[in-house]
C-alpha cells in the first residue's frame, strides 16, 4: 500500500467516524457539524483517488470552518442541550487526535512527495485537516469552559471567547 492508498483509507475511516457521530447527535446542532466534516473527508478521499488514478482534479477552497460558525449562531438554548450530551467530550478529543494525526501524516507525505502535483495535494490536505482541528479544539473549549472558567466582573482581563 502506497502513501496515497493509505491516505484514501484514512479519509474513508474519518468519514465513517464522523457519520457515526452525526447519528449520535441527530437531535442537536452538532449533527450538521459532523455531517460537514464527513462530507469533507469524503471529498478528500475523492481527491486522493483522482491522484492515484492520475485523473485531473482541482483543489478548491473549503468553507467548512465558516459553515460551522453558522451552525452555532443564534442558538440560545444550545448551551443547555449541549451540557446534557453524555460522553461528547471524549468524542471531540478522539476526533481532535485523529485530526492531529492526519496533519502530521500529511506533513510527512508532503515532504516525501516526489512530484509537484502530489506535493500540492498533500499541502492542501494539511490545511483542510488543520481547519478540522480548529473546529474540534473550539468544541472542546466550548464544553470545558463552563466547568473551568470562573469569572467576576471586577477581576482582571480575560480572554475573549
Amino acid at each position: 500500500m502506497n502513501t496515497v492508498e493509505f491516505a484514501i483509507k484514512m479519509e474513508l475511516d474519518g468519514e465513517k467516524y464522523y457519520r457515526e457521530q452525526a447519528e449520535h447527535n441527530k437531535d442537536n446542532p452538532l449533527n450538521a457539524v459532523f455531517l460537514l466534516l464527513a462530507d469533507d473527508e469524503k471529498d478528500h478521499a475523492a481527491l486522493l483517488k483522482n491522484e492515484l488514478e492520475k485523473i485531473s482534479y482541482e483543489l478548491a477552497d473549503n468553507q467548512t470552518l465558516a459553515n460551522t460558525d453558522n451552525v452555532f449562531k443564534d442558538r440560545g438554548v444550545f448551551k443547555n442541550e449541549f451540557e446534557k450530551i453524555p460522553n461528547q467530550l471524549d468524542a471531540y478529543r478522539m476526533a481532535l487526535q485523529m485530526e492531529k494525526d492526519s496533519i502530521e501524516l500529511y506533513q510527512k507525505f508532503f515532504k516525501e512527495a516526489s512530484d509537484e502535483q502530489t506535493k500540492q495535494l498533500f499541502g492542501y490536505l494539511v490545511k483542510q485537516e488543520e481547519n478540522h482541528f480548529k473546529i474540534f479544539d473550539n468544541l472542546i473549549t466550548l464544553v470545558e469552559r463552563p466547568e473551568q472558567w470562573v469569572e467576576a466582573a471586577e477581576f482582571g482581563i480575560r480572554e475573549k471567547y
